[in-house]
């Protein structure tokens, strides 16, 4: 399964005016790259959590049909826009999604079945609108600190690695922050 960002988020969960805020930066010399941090902090944890913050848009191309439903792996699923089968669009009454599950599941119509598709390597494409909504504000408090705090600690911390210190993945504040919104792994 290939997941592709057709549309990335129209804005960050976290401005540059608040990270400046948290970081006590009266001065611009940075802001070029606290908003880069901003970013990068957002993509690693949406990674790590399996989740969208912000909407955006994606396809998922199943290797093939696995039964009578699709797992969506990235939550939570606002909407199933198109599904394709060897670039036929599926009419959307033959599918049903459960947007609300985490993670989602598109189920095939009883009595339907899914169409094969005519070349078996990406015959099947799955766009979805993926994330908690358009506004910052969706996006749940906890995660937008654990933006804010992972972004601050890479600002202070600018080398991957200190001499004589442990080295740490992600810094345990971030980590339960974050824990309520991680979905295990099978």
């Amino acid at each position: 399964m290939t997941l592709i960002l057709l549309e990335g988020p129209a804005l960050e969960p976290v401005t540059l005016a608040q990270a400046r805020a948290y970081l006590r930066l009266d001065a611009t010399d940075e802001d070029t790259l606290v908003p880069a941090l901003i970013s990068v902090a957002r993509t690693s944890l949406e990674t790590e959590l399996r989740r969208a913050f912000i909407s955006q848009r994606w396809t998922l191309l199943p290797d093939r049909w696995p039964g009578s439903s699709v797992t969506i792996p990235l939550t939570p699923v606002q909407s199933i826009d198109a599904v394709r089968v060897s670039g036929i669009t599926l009419a959307a009454d033959s599918y049903a999604c459960e947007c609300r599950r985490d993670p989602a599941v598109i189920h095939g119509r009883a009595g339907m079945g899914w169409p094969l598709p005519a070349d078996p390597a990406g015959g099947i494409e799955i766009d979805f609108t993926a994330g908690y909504g358009d506004a910052a504000d969706d996006v749940p408090a906890p995660v937008r600190q654990a933006i804010l705090m992972l972004a601050a600690h890479w600002f202070e911390t600018r080398e991957p690695v200190a001499m004589g210190t442990p080295v740490l993945e992600m810094p345990f504040t971030v980590s339960r922050l974050i824990e309520p919104y991680r979905r295990p792994r099978l």
